[in-house]
């Protein structure tokens, strides 16, 4: 029988691989790991990357069983998804994962300047009616550079062509560094093996998508510190779809 949502959290109140800050206690409750994750938690030198709105944790999991040498933080704020990706690094005994359960918006309380390598934003929520709960958004990028090494990676995978197309305008105005870019990551030739290998991780949702032929989008670009970052303007067709359990957001055809 499958736990309920009580003994989830039961269990993650317990795990000694999950860290529960949200808004009600963050400010109550000072998180001392900023700026020693890798020297209290994970006792290594390793760089750290960060998987933000990680779900069950499938992304997490799996780059760091494709990577022992990297430490890996998934980030969410829904605790009943996250305990099956807890569950499965303690049963696996994985020590080079950890899960830290908050809001998004407050990322830059849990890290400090160049504490972070990499950050994966796996399919979130395009956020069609506001820009500033975008992932890929000035707005938090500029929360991200806090925390980010000079030039560290973003890694974007999602169904959403409105997020996708958004991004690419957010890259491109602000002349960030793009490495790589793809509307069909699954019909796209060329990948090296290494590449290829971490992209086909899939989560639970994009397993559902690619069921409904939806076509996966995959971007990777880097953030200096050193560049203003401003908003491109443009006017971004909204999705045509019900992605999967999430409703439309709006009755437009085009937002910014």
């Amino acid at each position: 029988m499958s736990k309920g949502k009580l003994e989830k959290f039961a269990d993650m109140e317990r795990y000694e691989n999950v860290f529960q800050y949200p808004y009600s206690v963050v400010d109550h409750v000072p998180f001392d790991m900023k700026g020693k994750w890798r020297e209290t938690y994970f006792k290594n030198s390793n760089p750290i990357v960060l998987e933000l709105g990680c779900g069950k944790g499938e992304y997490t999991i799996g780059l760091a069983r494709l990577f022992p040498d990297m430490n890996f933080i998934g980030v969410d704020i829904k605790g009943a998804r996250m305990w099956k990706g807890a569950t499965e690094a303690l049963s696996e005994k994985l020590t080079n994962v950890a899960f830290l359960r908050t809001n998004i918006e407050i990322i830059d309380r849990f890290f400090s300047e160049d504490e972070v390598q990499e950050i994966w934003l796996t399919f979130s929520d395009p956020q069609m009616k506001n820009v500033r709960k975008r992932l890929t958004s000035t707005f938090f990028m500029e929360r991200y550079r806090c925390f980010l090494i000079d030039g560290g990676l973003i890694h974007v995978k999602t169904d959403s062509n409105f997020l996708y197309t958004y991004t690419r305008y957010m890259v491109e105005h602000n002349t960030l560094p793009l490495l790589f870019s793809t509307d069909d990551l699954y019909h796209t030739e060329g990948l090296d093996n290494a590449t290829r290998q971490i992209l086909l991780i899939q989560t639970y949702y994009e397993s559902q998508w690619i069921e409904r032929g939806l076509n996966i989008k995959y971007m990777k670009f880097r953030l200096p510190k050193n560049i203003p970052l401003e908003e491109s303007g443009i006017e971004i067709p909204i999705d045509d779809y019900r992605s999967y359990h999430r409703n439309n957001r709006s009755d437009l055809e085009k937002r910014k």
